[in-house]
């Protein structure tokens, strides 16, 4: 996992609960980094997972909720670092509609060992989009966060409802009425 995934958390982490809890997340942790991060270093997936439950646990967030926040969090760094890449697109389901076939394909160029998660789309219509979303890491949540930011960026509402095909996650369908 990158590090920017890393440095954004703990300084949503910072922002929201104070350096004292920053602190606490991880030397509560068995992290192999020890809780040094760069953005552009790469990490285990484990010490992100170790990170958000540490601070669920903390916090009595869950951390499908902590997720969801990060991400909305997450997008700011989006919109700052890449404005280029996201005045591209006229409105949030054409965006949307096209995380796999082009903002991946501009992911990887700035950072080529990503582990991205699969965006399969399955219907597509005005207002309307069906997805699949497929990552070993379950994180449909942060991808669920985005999703709302998205919107939030174009100046549009959405109706957006998930269900999980695989129990543990790792395959949800999200379906998105722009509203």
């Amino acid at each position: 996992m990158k590090g920017i995934v890393f440095t954004e958390f703990l300084e949503l982490v910072e922002d929201k609960f104070g350096l004292e809890m920053v602190d606490r997340i991880i030397e509560n942790a068995d992290l192999p980094s020890n809780g040094v991060y760069t953005s552009v270093g790469t990490y285990s997936f484990a010490e992100m997972l170790q990170l958000l439950q540490n601070l669920s646990s903390y916090t009595n967030i869950s951390t499908d909720d902590l997720l969801q926040v990060y991400a909305e969090h997450f997008f700011s760094v989006i919109e700052t670092s890449y404005p280029g890449l996201l005045a591209t697109y006229k409105d949030p389901i054409e965006m949307l509609s096209s995380i796999e076939n082009h903002i991946h394909v501009e992911v990887m160029k700035i950072y080529p060992d990503a582990e991205l998660p699969t965006f399969v789309i399955e219907e597509k219509g005005e207002g309307y989009l069906k997805m699949i979303y497929k990552s070993s890491r379950a994180m449909y949540r942060f991808g669920l966060g985005l999703m709302n930011k998205t919107f939030e960026h174009f100046n549009a509402t959405a109706n957006i409802e998930f269900e999980k095909i695989k129990e543990d996650g790792t395959e949800v369908r999200f379906i998105i009425h722009q509203q």
